[in-house]
């Protein structure tokens, strides 16, 4: 389980320090951060899959992602005492991700490249990546470290072994370096990075693959976009009961079951009142919706991290108890995470044993956690280049 997010130089994400727990909370007004907050998490998920520079890139850049304010704020600054303005830069140019858990922890640091050395003098590149035992980065937790190219790693006798295959620029070692026998902390690491997954804004309008009959396909996993509903195992080798139970708790006296028309699979629900069941075209955005978040949250195979990005989206407010209730079940197998403005549902997870809430607000542009400085926010270094 994780227990501490860092995000530093990130649109206004510009030195944070997140606590987490089984269940947190993101919240905060409109333009607050907290979109911020979950894109970083998408962009800390892709260097386990090779894909953060290209994510970066699709964001606009490095130079369209990085905090656009000052690179320290004075005393003066903070009281307004004087105008916020720009000085002599102390570090370089820098994006960094990080995250610590019960096991391990992981830091990624990404600048622009050395000016004449390449035409793509825009592209991110990566200066340094560790991984490390415990909850802080100390020198001596270190276990893997990839300094530009060159990456080591300590062996079973503690001392630094150099691993002989070069790392190119813009490649993370999560994805470029393989072996267990030399690394087996970076293989843990990207294996658990790789299991986490996210949930954001379903389609449901007219054309959404989600409402049509699909080819099904044993389907323990629901996809990003929700597609394959219908084909989702629940019913076979997951908690058959739990759905009932959730379906019930949302729309009391229905049910869902899946119709199979040569092999093509699709959602029907069972309305209390209704002759017949309604199909997936018939059903409104809401309640599909609320079926999509069903799918994701009592999925079979659990994955060590659940993001949810504004779930309480076209769902009625009455529907939010139901979901929050759904959540917190999740949150027994998974570390899981919501980024909601929704206060009914914010409400209900903050009920829950153990939950984590995190309010943002922004100071002079940067994001800032509410009341940071009464709590005891978990400690965070970030390493050198």
């Amino acid at each position: 389980m994780l227990s501490t997010l860092a995000i530093a130089n990130y649109r206004s994400l510009r030195d944070l320090i997140v606590p987490l727990g089984r269940l947190n909370i993101v919240t905060g007004p409109n333009g607050s951060g907290k979109s911020s907050v979950y894109r970083a998490l998408r962009l800390l998920a892709a260097t386990a899959r090779g894909g953060v520079i290209p994510s970066l890139a699709r964001e606009g850049g490095l130079q369209s992602t990085l905090w656009a304010g000052p690179e320290r704020f004075s005393r003066a600054m903070l009281a307004g005492e004087t105008p916020v303005q720009g000085t002599r830069r102390a570090e370089p140019v820098n994006l960094r991700l990080g995250f610590a858990g019960d096991e391990f922890g992981y830091a990624i640091d990404l600048g622009l490249p050395v000016p004449g050395e390449t035409q793509f003098g825009l592209d991110p590149v990566i200066k340094r990546e560790c991984i490390w035992s415990g909850p802080v980065l100390r020198p001596s937790a270190l276990l893997v470290d990839r300094h530009g190219a060159a990456i080591r790693a300590r062996g079973d006798d503690g001392e630094w072994q150099t691993i002989p295959h070069p790392v190119a620029s813009f490649d993370s070692m999560m994805t470029e370096f393989s072996d267990p026998r030399s690394a087996p902390e970076m293989i843990a690491v990207r294996e658990q990075i790789r299991s986490w997954r996210f949930y954001d804004h379903f389609r449901t309008d007219a054309e959404s693959p989600v409402r049509l009959p699909q080819i099904g396909t044993h389907t323990p996993v629901l996809g990003d976009d929700g597609a394959d509903l219908a084909a989702e195992t629940i019913r076979e080798i997951g908690d058959a009961n739990a759905l009932d139970t959730a379906i019930d708790d949302a729309f009391p006296g229905s049910r869902v079951a899946i119709t199979n028309v040569e092999g093509r699979f699709e959602v029907t629900m069972q309305q209390q009142g209704l002759l017949r069941a309604l199909k997936g075209a018939e059903l409104s955005d809401g309640t599909l919706r609320y079926l999509l978040l069903v799918a994701a949250l009592l999925t079979p195979r659990p994955p060590a991290l659940l993001v949810l990005n504004e779930p309480e989206t076209s769902l009625h407010p009455d529907l939010l108890p139901a979901l929050g209730r759904l959540i917190a079940r999740a949150s027994l197998r998974s570390q899981v995470i919501v980024v909601s403005h929704a206060a009914r549902l914010i409400s209900a997870l903050e009920r829950e044993e153990g939950s984590e809430s995190v309010v943002l607000d922004k100071q002079l542009g940067a994001t800032r956690i509410v009341d940071a400085d009464s709590r005891d926010l978990p400690a965070w270094k970030w390493p050198a280049r």
